[in-house]
């Protein structure tokens, strides 16, 4: 094997770039006199280039000038300029083709992985290849391509968009990217092939697009200004970005100030006639007219039928009323034999109804919402006066997928839901994902690899023959005929291809493990024996050990920036830089069109072969900073898209979830587009999963949740964020409020205390100065904001206008706040270098020290239940948000199945609710802007796991009745069997009519009834009592499994559902079965050896015990595992538990003994 560590084995060795991002000043430009060719880069033994030291960069980013490197200077505030003047720093260079430019830079950045972070240097390493196995694409990462002919260079030579070669020069000599800077950059450009000087190829031959790039390009010659879409004006100066007196960005005319208009990367600017009447072009100006479209509405809102709802809302009054009636006689009528058992037993009722109250309110005011996508289409995508091309004018879109351990989360299930994202029926130029991978893990990122690779079959797959789902596993897996629907001859021929590759892709991906962990262990031993040759050559002794670093290698034969599976400095998984690699470059602009080439699987002739942008992207960690988990891989995440990307929309989606409708961005997009969409935050789609038990012995659908109560939300503000499978609006995330938000006060207002009026005071003089309504001090004072708000990344500062107004709707009649049509029709700016540097310095660690990331901005933090807690917020501030059920789900998921596994979530999101009770995010302490039956929703979210407290007493009480033979009432009379029957029947004839207007079925609500008897005794009850010890104490209390028996069967497909897992959420409600099982036994045989029976008190005993037990039933069934295998550990604790408690309640209540009848002589205890 060649030693990894040298430096003529390793090719692309020269290809490192440092981009130094020192703080406070900005760094220094340098560029090697010496030919890239060279090669001078040298390594260690260790596989690391000298001129990448953490040393080096913490001493002012000097190095050696025997290495050659270049330093790519990235935007910041004290360095704008991009394309400026800098003589005195480097030679004269020649101007490169601005087309030939943008691909040349956008290849080389999707062929490098850039790291760096906090006190470091941020550094790219080009890369031969990813992965083990090679594959060909324009925009796939490595692909494969020619080398460079220049003598001693290993690099790939410039392609186009279709991959094919780009020529610099017309004698044809191929070059890389590295070679043609440094013969530009020499005081003779010269071709290396000809020896002439550079003659680049005629222009008119060159696709209209690239002219029309050179010409845009010519005309806005700072490269920041292009990247960001910058509006120009005939003011000096006047750019968006407007610079106060010191050279600054003022950013106190951001937000809702301009009526230009923005390309999707790129800006249109406004004509020579300007958009006033009279010729003038400024900011202020009018738009001009638009030809009228179609007054047609994208979505519509659907009333439940007053038949049912009607009905439905004097229920709630009738059981209301009937309530406080039947509790007023309860506290009138006491049961002085047993005072005890009356007052346990009337407390607990009226915290039941106060808590049936606070879920019931917000269910008063249910709607049903339908969108329609042909309006869509004809207002966005077809041809218009102002958009002649019919192109694409819909807003960007940026998909977050959360990752945090590949062992957890199988890469397999990742990368369909990869797939399926990158195969969404959305314009491609408009679309961008981004995977987060919080494990730093190297299986992640070459599992990724791989489905980039395979993404190249799947997705012109999927549009040529319109599949659905477009999940390979789950596509695969349906039963049914595939043929149906499907018109083209060649479909079985290309479904029989595509399986077979995606079977080895399946296998490549599962065998990814031990291929990393092999390919390790041999460089690995190949750097022990190096080392040990090393220590005999400079005479050391052979027999003493040696330390060589275990570490995970990457397919280039590189070290993995990330965690190594043996964890070292810096390769820790809470110690690594932060990576970003772009798997997938920017997509072109014009369609790229397959063939019928005998090299592809199958025929793509007529079918457009672009992919989406892929992002892999891992933020850095280091020991002695709060990562705040998920949240803050979130808001690592929004910052790294602002700048690449920016897309206005954000949807986030969990690794097991996908997408199972093509069109559901779409959907969404009819909300955000729609008249008043600009004030909606996010829509939130139901969460729908596959691999339940066809019983749902668990309620893991959960429809009660998702079709009755988030559905009645609707009505009110919006739907609460569940945490996936939400698409948000990027601003919104932001922290701003709405527009237009009406500041009348209402009651709730003038009831509120000095102190929130006076933060809506600021708050209002925030916005106004947002936007442009201040004075000059008030500017001056929000300039000095920017940072604390959104940190020091004056490029992440100057997106947000720009994300602001390409998410409006279009102008239009009833139209406020809206954006000119055609404004997103041009293409975006590619990728280079300095985007993914300064990309690079968001994720940093250090980044978001005292601004208001996770405060105000972004996702919030100090919750387990971050989601909730930010969408609170947003409906905090006066956002709606809307809940969007469509025919076919949107997105679909896994959920575990198994019962400890469901107590164990159940318990996280109590303990979540719990903090938030605890929190200033309770809807108590929430601003006049949260309607009044929200704020009782919201109360509602965190107040139900206290219910659990009185559910276990109540769960008791039948056994005590049955113990003591008393009962909760004094005697079983007409009046309370009335209210009983009363209560039941209404709260019966409430869930036919929920049925009947939220389409869900009566088993699934008596399964949802019984789930949740079943996490009131347990999960829910666990969380109360760790939400207490953490406020009183501070004590973070976590319950995990301690055994687990069971599952050994294979080949089932719900062999999980029947594994018992130990668990000690388990003891409470094994104890209040066993202990009303008991007390029904003592019951009956009391009454029976009785001299005087009191079978009222034994009926009523036993019908509420053998309430409670129906409720545990599938409880108890689910600890019997498959054959009745329940663990010793089961009974033990069951059978101590109740022996103790009958014993308890023999000595406090001694039974009065009597002879039975016959003198047997038979006294029960």
């Amino acid at each position: 094997m060649t030693s990894p560590g040298s430096s003529l084995s390793i090719p692309g060795a020269r290809s490192f770039r440092n981009y130094s991002i020192p703080r406070g000043s900005s760094p220094k430009l340098e560029r090697s006199s010496s030919p890239a060719s060279s090669g001078h880069t040298r390594r260690t033994s260790s596989g690391r280039y000298l001129s990448l030291s953490r040393d080096e960069s913490e001493m002012g980013g000097e190095v050696s000038s025997e290495f050659a490197y270049t330093v790519q200077i990235p935007a910041t505030p004290d360095f704008q300029s991009m394309s400026g003047s800098m003589s005195g720093t480097t030679p004269s260079v020649r101007p490169m083709d601005p087309a030939m430019a943008g691909k040349a830079e956008q290849q080389f950045v999707s062929s490098t992985i850039f790291t760096g972070g906090f006190n470091s240097v941020t550094r790219g390493h080009v890369m031969e290849k990813m992965m083990e196995l090679e594959a060909h694409h324009p925009q796939l990462a490595c692909a494969r391509g020619m080398s460079c002919s220049v003598h001693g260079c290993d690099g790939k030579s410039l392609r186009d968009e279709r991959g094919e070669e780009m020529l610099p020069c017309e004698c044809g000599f191929r070059i890389c990217r590295d070679c043609y800077l440094d013969a530009l950059a020499s005081p003779s450009p010269k071709c290396p092939g000809c020896k002439d000087d550079y003659k680049t190829c005629d222009e008119s031959s060159r696709p209209t697009i690239f002219r029309s790039l050179t010409t845009s390009l010519s005309m806005n010659p700072t490269r920041m200004e292009r990247r960001l879409s910058l509006l120009k004006t005939n003011n000096p100066g006047g750019l968006l970005m407007h610079q106060n007196s010191n050279g600054d960005f003022d950013t106190s005319r951001w937000l809702y100030e301009t009526k230009g208009t923005y390309g999707y990367g790129n800006a249109v600017w406004p004509k020579d006639n300007g958009y006033s009447k009279n010729g003038n072009s400024g900011m202020g100006a009018a738009p001009a007219t638009f030809v009228d479209k179609s007054k047609k509405p994208l979505t519509r809102k659907i009333s439940i039928s007053p038949g049912i709802l009607s009905p439905y809302r004097l229920l709630v009054l009738i059981r209301m009323v009937v309530l406080g009636l039947f509790l007023t006689w309860r506290v009138k009528h006491n049961n002085p034999d047993a005072m005890w058992l009356w007052g346990m037993s009337i407390v607990c009722e009226i915290w039941f109804a106060f808590s049936w109250i606070l879920d019931q309110l917000p269910k008063l005011c249910p709607i049903n919402r339908m969108t329609d996508l042909q309006v869509l289409k004809e207002k966005f995508e077809l041809s218009s006066p102002e958009n002649p091309d019919g192109r694409s004018d819909l807003p960007g879109v940026d998909v977050f997928v959360s990752s945090a351990d590949p062992e957890k989360e199988p890469p397999l299930t990742t990368g369909n839901t990869i797939l399926s994202i990158l195969a969404a029926d959305y314009p491609l130029e408009k679309l961008s994902c981004y995977l987060s991978d919080d494990g730093g893990s190297l299986l992640s990122f070459e599992a990724l690899a791989e489905a980039a690779s395979f993404s190249r079959i799947w997705v012109p797959f999927c549009r040529k023959h319109n599949i659905e789902p477009r999940n390979p596993e789950t596509y695969f897996l349906l039963k049914g005929d595939p043929t149906k629907n499907k018109l083209r001859p060649d479909f079985v021929k290309d479904r029989r291809r595509v399986k077979r590759e995606y079977d080895e892709f399946k296998v490549r991906i599962n065998g990814l493990p031990d291929a990393i962990r092999r390919r390790s262990d041999a460089y690995n031993a190949h750097e022990e024996l190096r080392a040990k040759r090393v220590q005999i050559e400079s005479g050391g002794d052979p027999s003493e050990p040696l330390k060589v670093l275990k570490a995970t290698w990457m397919a280039d034969g590189t070290h993995w920036p990330g965690t190594w599976s043996h964890s070292g400095a810096e390769h820790g998984r809470g110690d690594h830089a932060g990576i970003i690699q772009v798997m997938l470059a920017p997509p072109t602009y014009e369609p790229l069109l397959g063939s019928a080439d005998e090299e592809n699987i199958i025929d793509t002739t007529d079918v457009d072969i672009r992919l989406p942008m892929l992002v892999y992207v891992s933020r850095e960690k280091r020991p002695g900073y709060d990562h705040n988990k998920k949240a803050g891989a979130m808001n690592a995440l929004v910052r790294t898209s602002a700048i690449m990307s920016n897309g206005p929309f954000i949807l986030n989606l969990d690794c097991d979830h996908y997408i199972y409708n093509s069109l559901a961005l779409r959907e969404a997009m009819c909300f955000f587009m729609d008249r008043g969409g600009d004030r909606l935050c996010y829509v939130q789609f139901p969460q729908r999963f596959e691999g339940v038990d066809p019983n749902d012995r668990y309620a893991n659908h959960n429809t009660v949740f998702f079709d009755v109560n988030m559905r009645a939300l609707d009505g009110l503000q919006g739907p609460v964020y569940v945490g996936t499978g939400c698409v948000f609006r990027r601003i919104a995330l932001y922290g701003f409020d709405p527009p237009r938000y009406k500041t009348r006060p209402g009651c709730w207002e003038t009831l509120s205390c000095f102190k929130k009026k006076k933060h809506a005071l600021k708050r209002e003089v925030e916005v106004q100065t947002l936007n442009g309504i201040s004075d000059d001090e008030d500017d001056a004072i929000e300039t000095l904001m920017l940072p604390k708000r959104y940190g020091d990344s004056a490029t992440f500062a100057a997106s947000i206008p720009i994300a602001q107004f390409q998410g409006r709707p279009l102008q239009d009649h009833g139209v406020q706040n809206g954006r000119p049509a055609g404004a997103l029709t041009l293409p975006r700016e590619p990728l280079d270098a300095t985007t993914v540097a300064e990309a690079i310095n968001v994720i940093s660690c250090f980044y978001e020290d005292k601004t208001e990331w996770g405060g105000r901005v972004g996702w919030i933090y100090g919750s387990v239940t971050e989601d909730v807690v930010t969408g609170f917020r947003m409906h905090n501030r006066g956002w709606r948000s809307i809940y969007c059920v469509t025919k076919r789900d949107a997105f679909r998921g896994t959920a575990p199945i198994n019962l400890t596994d469901r107590l164990h979530q159940v318990l996280r999101w109590a303990t979540g609710s719990v903090e938030i009770f605890f929190s200033r995010n309770n809807a108590l302490l929430a601003s006049p802007r949260l309607k009044f039956l929200q704020r009782i929703a919201y109360l509602n979210v965190g107040i139900y796991p206290f219910t659990s407290i009185f559910l276990v007493v109540y769960c008791f009480l039948p056994a005590l009745s049955l113990f003591s033979g008393q009962f909760i009432v004094y005697q079983l009379n007409i009046t309370f069997l009335v209210y009983l029957l009363t209560i039941t029947v209404t709260l019966c004839l409430l869930a036919i009519l929920e049925v009947k207007w939220s389409g869900i079925t009566l088993e699934e609500w008596w399964r949802n009834e019984q789930f949740w008897v079943i996490g009131g005794t347990s999960a829910h009850l666990a969380a109360v009592f760790q939400g207490f010890l953490k406020v009183i104490a501070g004590v973070d209390i976590s319950f995990t499994l301690t055994s687990k028996s069971g599952g050994d069967e294979e080949g089932d497909e719900f062999a999980d559902l029947y594994v018992v897992k130990w668990s000690a959420l388990m003891i409470p409600p094994i104890t209040i079965m066993i202990t009303n099982a008991v007390a029904i036994a003592v019951g009956t045989s009391r009454q029976i050896y009785s001299t005087i029976p009191e079978w009222s008190k034994l009926i009523g005993g036993v019908f509420f015990s053998l309430w409670v037990l129906s409720h545990l039933y599938p409880f108890a069934k689910g600890l019997m595992g498959r054959r009745g295998r329940t663990p010793t550990i089961v009974y033990v604790w069951s059978g101590l538990l109740s022996v103790i408690i009958s014993l308890m309640w023999v000595y406090i209540s001694p039974p009065q003994g009597s002879a039975a009848a016959g003198g047997g002589g038979f006294t029960f205890p």
